[in-house]
């Protein structure tokens, strides 16, 4: 018997995603979405397109209890619920993948998920996501940033399927305020879960809380469950980033090389000291660290990696390095490497200026 495919929502106000969404999504057999409060039509719309809908609204919201809410509009018959956010949506031919690998003991699936888009249209953050799970399997827990936990005693496995891509385009205007107050709750309820407590660290960060943020990054790094050197090396950074805003550079400079020696083998610890040194005019040292963060070639897909790292703006900045430090073959070399990731106008008109003066500096 052939396996069925649920897809599964909640949302709130995502009238101007819903074509997009469901015209990916309506591979499955099953589609259900649990409206949390929708005033703009969205839940009329589901309705009509004949989505198993439900409205229910809560004095409280929380991510979890919502989403447990929505797994119960899945019919029994279902193998694979796949979670996927209104303002996301699948590239075609998804469900095949899925039906194709899915076994009788797996337990979830990863997929390649771009979380967001740069504004020449390239990815930007991508990493393995893992919001597809056997029904009946698991149940969600945490205020915000929730994640599945299994309910049961089964052995299952994971599989990975890089060829499943999923999309993310979000409504950037859309408040997140209610995240800060969720991310305080989920701390408060479960103090040594450490994802949750980096991620109410960068929270403050963003915020621009920067010695909450402190506090709370520190208390992460000393959680005995903080073992992921990618994610210890993040807090290390965003305590530097956080010292650097307060003009603490010493003390920015300190964590950014503590970073470094956590995660060596990733881009952005060396981005971030690298880029101090540049803004402190500390060009050659700059140069040092931009050119050992170029050797590292393999971007890891995880949420830690950042696109920044990748694109035009090392060669950008290790170029005007060299400008300042009079060595304009090697900031020609650079900016040019720069311009084939870029197309913008202010790398051209650099590369001029480097040409210029290296024109100049010969005549003398």
């Amino acid at each position: 018997m052939e396996k069925k495919i649920c897809v599964y929502a909640i949302a709130k106000n995502e009238n101007k995603f819903i074509d997009r969404w469901y015209d990916s999504v309506k591979e499955a057999d099953y589609i259900c979405v649990l409206d949390t409060g929708s005033t703009d039509g969205s839940f009329e719309k589901f309705k009509k397109l004949g989505i198993i809908t439900k409205q229910k609204k809560y004095k409280n919201f929380r991510f979890d209890e919502a989403r447990n809410d929505s797994l119960k509009l899945i019919p029994k018959d279902t193998e694979i619920c796949v979670c996927v956010d209104i303002d996301e949506y699948f590239e075609k031919g998804w469900s095949k993948i899925l039906k194709d690998n899915w076994k009788d003991n797996t337990g979830r699936a990863r997929y390649r998920y771009t979380w967001n888009f740069n504004n020449d249209g390239s990815e930007g953050v991508v990493f393995m996501a893992d919001k597809i799970h056997k029904y009946g399997a698991y149940c969600w827990k945490n205020p915000v940033h929730e994640i599945l936990m299994q309910t049961n005693n089964e052995i299952l496995q994971f599989i990975d399927l890089p060829n499943i891509q999923l999309n993310h385009k979000a409504d950037n205007k859309k408040s997140r305020s209610n995240y800060l107050p969720l991310l305080e709750l989920s701390v408060k309820e479960n103090p040594k879960d450490d994802r949750n407590m980096h991620y109410l660290g960068r929270e403050y960060m963003f915020y621009g809380q920067y010695d909450n943020a402190i506090r709370t990054l520190k208390k992460h790094l000393k959680l005995p469950s903080a073992t992921w050197a990618d994610e210890r090396s993040a807090s290390l950074r965003f305590i530097g980033n956080c010292y650097k805003q307060k003009g603490q550079y010493k003390k920015a400079e300190k964590y950014f090389l503590l970073a470094i020696l956590e995660a060596n083998h990733i881009r952005e610890p060396y981005f971030d000291l690298a880029t101090l040194y540049y803004e402190r005019k500390q060009y050659l040292k700059s140069t040092f660290v931009f050119e050992e963060m170029l050797k590292i070639n393999n971007r890891y897909l995880n949420y830690i990696s950042s696109p920044l790292c990748w694109g035009s703006l090392p060669y950008d900045y290790i170029s005007m390095c060299y400008y300042y430090l009079k060595d304009y073959t090697k900031a020609i070399s650079y900016v040019d490497k720069a311009i084939e990731l870029s197309d913008e106008q202010r790398l051209k008109d650099n590369k001029f200026v480097f040409i210029q003066n290296n024109i100049n500096s010969h005549k003398k």
